[in-house]
């Protein structure tokens, strides 16, 4: 059972030194350092993704939101979404994630749905292909064209 402050205990009082404690001075000159994000957002791009308008970290599962000034609002399960970041640190990490989204993310998601064109179909989609084209070939009453297998060699390039 905890001793209460003042108390005696085998004749000796239990005193505490006095601290200032309060919510406005311990919070009044403290500022996230975001240095180390700046850094991840360069060399581990990776780690980050972007939905709905967030920045997401993903090992910290930390989200960031930068609105069109720069400013940022960080949402956090820790006690890093209560502090403000430094403020000669906004700007480059403003230009960080720009940088981040325009050299790393832009292109990756093109890629992804450049790919995404190219996967295979489900059961589905290929019986309808067939349809249409027998379809068409109805139509037009073609043959079906069949290429030999002497035109699908591959030559070397010169």
């Amino acid at each position: 059972m905890p001793e209460a402050i003042g108390a005696t205990h085998s004749g000796k009082e239990i005193v505490m030194s006095y601290t200032d404690v309060s919510p406005t001075t311990a919070r009044q000159g403290y500022f996230l350092d975001v240095a180390p994000m700046i850094s991840a957002l360069q060399f581990q791009p990776t780690d980050f993704e972007f939905s709905h308008g967030w920045l997401q970290h993903i090992p910290s599962r930390h989200r960031f939101k930068f609105d069109k000034k720069g400013q940022v609002t960080i949402d956090a399960r820790c006690d890093c979404s209560g502090q403000s970041i430094k403020r000669e640190q906004g700007d480059p990490l403003f230009q960080a994630f720009t940088s981040w989204r325009q050299y790393y993310w832009q292109p990756m998601l093109i890629d992804r749905e450049f790919a995404s064109h190219f996967k295979t179909p489900n059961a589905w989609v290929r019986l309808l292909r067939d349809v249409r084209m027998a379809w068409r070939r109805f139509r037009h009453r073609a043959e079906p064209v069949s290429i030999p297998a002497e035109a699908m060699a591959m030559v070397p390039a010169e």
